[in-house]
């Protein structure tokens, strides 16, 4: 069994209880402008660049057998429609300013890694967190991973959007300890507007799974201007209580991903230090609002 990821993040504070290995798993099938993995939605390969490690030797364009990297004024320019993406151009970077994002491993490969912290889960009530991009985007490699975990006896949780059939999700229940879902927003015409797809299945997928008795912590992003303003804070509520919730994470927006989307090639268009800072502000009234409704409520996905 194997699957594709494209990145394993060890002593991770901010993805469940105690110390945890998050793995991301690469694909997704919802768009939401403000995604801060880009390199998660496709679940082809991508590769980055950093202009400001090249040491402008070139060695990339002699190995690229599509002509996709060229020469520039300073370091080089990708063509990504003709690039395939083999990652020879990232095997002879002596500088490093190139990188693959998505590597195709095994389980064994994967639990090899999570096993080597084991003594910091055991002693800070951690484990592994299976993230993304979608993580149910790859539903066979998920459940192979999440029984391996399980069957070693370490705490699992996975980050979703929801976004999946519910029989996908149901499959795993047995094997989860816990679930961090993502609600990016309770209205359907924004979220088909700002995700690509509409929330009627996110939404009946939650109510399924607090009914199904797992621990469910809701995470709601607040993006200014997209997703949230203050008169939507009812309109959440409403939903959380209408499922049955008890724990909510608020993440305020932050533009920490910029750096991704130019490795990548493409355009960021939502930071603002405005946005930012509404986003907290937002995000705190927000977290208030809902401890006063009797709600277990945390800012910035800390545990």
């Amino acid at each position: 069994m194997k699957g594709r990821i494209f990145r394993i993040q060890r002593f991770s504070i901010h993805d469940g209880y105690g110390i945890r290995t998050t793995v991301f798993l690469k694909g997704c099938p919802l768009h939401c402008v403000w995604c801060h993995n880009p390199e998660s939605q496709s679940f082809e390969p991508e590769v980055g660049y950093k202009a400001e490690k090249c040491l402008s030797c070139y060695k990339c364009a002699e190995v690229c057998d599509k002509g996709a990297i060229v020469a520039a004024e300073k370091g080089i320019e990708i063509n990504r429609e003709m690039c395939d993406r083999c990652g020879k151009c990232v095997e002879v970077c002596s500088g490093r300013a190139l990188e693959i994002f998505g590597k195709d491993v095994s389980v064994e490969e994967v639990i090899a890694i999570v096993e080597k912290d084991r003594v910091f889960y055991e002693n800070s009530g951690g484990g592994v967190t299976f993230s993304g991009g979608e993580p149910y985007f790859q539903p066979e490699f998920l459940l192979a991973l999440l029984r391996a975990c399980k069957s070693r006896r370490i705490n699992t949780a996975v980050d979703t959007s929801g976004y999946a059939r519910w029989e996908v999700i149901e499959r795993t229940l047995p094997f989860v300890d816990f679930f961090l879902y993502d609600l990016k927003d309770y209205r359907d015409d924004r979220h088909r507007r700002t995700c690509g797809a509409g929330n009627e299945t996110i939404l009946l997928n939650l109510r399924k799974l607090v009914d199904s008795g797992a621990e469910v912590i809701v995470r709601i992003p607040v993006i200014p201007g997209y997703n949230f303003e203050h008169e939507d804070f009812e309109g959440y509520l409403g939903v959380l209580e209408s499922v049955g919730v008890e724990r909510v994470d608020v993440l305020p927006y932050h533009s920490l991903a910029r750096d991704k989307y130019r490795l990548l090639g493409r355009e960021y268009i939502l930071e603002t230090t405005e946005m930012v800072e509404n986003a907290r502000k937002i995000a705190t009234e927000f977290a208030a609002f809902l401890e006063k409704s009797g709600m277990k409520v945390s800012v910035g996905g800390y545990f």
